[in-house]
């Protein structure tokens, strides 16, 4: 456990030192997909960094709970207002499916594309249509706090009434008279006592297609709600970490911290962490935007703004070179050097594996590598505690690669640093582009054997010099994206890395 890990919450504006309620144990709760499309770049990053952080989080020894949800009901089409149509049930109706049907073909969809991205599983994944009776019993409780009322069926959130014990937004910084001043008439809300309160339970019109009775009719729950029941229901009412996109901070993560108060008494989570957005010429990518890009179309490269297929590591490299807060703009050029990038990293990593120590006592001791090493191990560890700073990490590893580059190539004798150091070196380099960034090695296949072939025949081409045959093996390496490197130390392979 780090006693220097410091995440910035967005509830408070400022880093704070991590400190959880019941260590050894982390709760993490994340805002899942709404499953009515394909995911895209933008929920690729959002996933990706999370990811990051319950890596980071298990290998500073924590025990973590994550749940991340699958939002299969409530969305609705207007997101701020409540209103509109439900997205899945849109989506149904479009295709002459059931609702649930859509659901489970998105479902399976994100998972196959988060595990290309080597994403690991949540610990759990509820789905909203499963967590019914929980969701109403949160409604029954804010109700008998007299922070709701019923109307038509319907059951909203007094965002006003609340707003008189507690602050409505606290998260965002929004303030309910500044909001009710840019509000507008609308069709729908004026069942509403004000445009700012939101729906807990809507009734549903004979057509709706997904409806379950409740205590107020036959409906179904708001989008905000889903979250706070599941997340009490798996982590407690109170837990550590609840994260998301930067577009949830309002109006989803605000209504839930207002709703977990007026039915739990408390707020839900202790850090809120929002990552920002993927833009694409300054604007953010959504699928309610229509300027997405959905992932299987990046991995074939089959979109109108892509100049080629960019690989799932190549993707994940791209999210990993920014600070998860920062802003972060698609184009091909970026996607290009994120390519370069990733590559350098595996080349780095195969060597790093087939590196070896052996003492030599004709080896002067290098004090100046030996204190570069460690205070570049020691940078990766620290970019990591500075607010999952992914970019200061890699660049840190790009600086280690240089030093096992040149052990492999002979400018720099392993036995100069230590056996201490040189362990150091590869473990750092191994541990933080694998287990923490989660990068891996992508192969079509397991090229390992053909590859020591060629290379065997590419030598005795060479010694025989057959240039022919040694430049056709160079050329099918190159058709492969590899290259061959010649060396003093011998003839090696590496990812062709631009």
């Amino acid at each position: 456990m780090s006693p220097n890990l410091r995440l910035y919450n967005t509830l408070t504006k400022q880093k704070e030192l991590f400190e959880p309620l019941n260590p050894p144990f982390v709760g993490m709760y994340v805002c899942g997909p709404t499953v009515y499309g394909d995911a895209h770049l933008g929920h690729a990053r959002a996933y990706i960094v999370f990811d990051v952080l319950f890596r980071y989080l298990q290998s500073l020894g924590y025990r973590v709970r994550y749940v991340r949800n699958i939002t299969d009901v409530g969305h609705l089409s207007d997101e701020v207002a409540g209103e509109g149509e439900d997205r899945i049930a849109r989506k149904a109706k479009l295709q002459q499916l059931e609702p649930m049907e859509v659901a489970q073909r998105y479902t399976d969809s994100f998972h196959a594309d988060m595990d290309r991205l080597n994403v690991r599983h949540p610990s759990i994944e509820p789905r909203a249509s499963g967590h019914i009776p929980e969701q109403i019993a949160l409604v029954e409780a804010i109700l008998r706090g007299g922070l709701a009322y019923e109307a038509n069926g319907s059951v909203y959130f007094d965002v006003l009434k609340y707003n008189e014990h507690r602050p409505y937004g606290v998260l965002s910084g929004r303030v309910p008279e500044d909001m009710l001043a840019g509000t507008r008439d609308l069709d729908g809300q004026r069942e509403k006592r004000n445009p700012l309160d939101f729906a807990l339970w809507k009734n549903a019109a004979p057509e709706h297609l997904m409806r379950w009775p409740s205590p107020w009719g036959v409906g179904f729950p708001g989008w905000h709600l889903e979250c706070s029941a599941m997340g009490a229901k798996y982590l407690g009412n109170r837990f550590d970490i609840h994260g998301g996109g930067m577009d949830l901070i309002f109006p989803h993560h605000e209504c839930e911290i207002a709703q977990s108060q007026a039915g739990h008494r408390t707020e839900p989570a202790k850090y809120w962490l929002h990552n920002n957005m993927i833009t694409i010429n300054g604007q953010k990518m959504g699928r309610s935007l229509g300027n997405f890009i959905n992932l299987n179309a990046v991995f074939s490269g089959n979109h109108a703004l892509l100049q080629q297929a960019y690989t799932p590591m190549t993707v994940r490299f791209f999210v990993l070179q920014a600070q998860y807060r920062s802003p972060l703009d698609f184009s091909n050029e970026a996607l290009q050097s994120a390519q370069k990038g990733y590559r350098r990293l595996m080349n780095g990593l195969r060597i790093a594996r087939q590196l070896a120590y052996a003492p030599d006592e004709t080896v002067a001791a290098d004090e100046r590598n030996r204190q570069e090493v460690n205070a570049l191990c020691e940078g990766c560890t620290k970019g990591m505690d500075d607010d999952l700073n992914t970019a200061v990490v890699v660049a840190n590893l790009f600086n280690l690669l240089k030093k096992i580059n040149s052990i492999h190539t002979g400018g720099l004798q392993a036995a100069a640093l230590g056996e201490e150091t040189f362990n150091r070196l590869t473990t750092t380099f191994i541990t933080f582009t694998e287990e923490i960034l989660g990068l891996r090695e992508e192969k079509s296949a397991n090229p390992d054997e053909l590859i020591v072939s060629l290379l065997e025949l590419y030598r005795e081409a060479k010694a025989a010099k057959e240039y022919d045959k040694v430049d056709k093996i160079r050329g099918y390496f190159k058709t492969q994206g590899l290259v061959i490197k010649d060396m003093k130390t011998g003839i090696d392979w590496a990812y062709e890395e631009g």
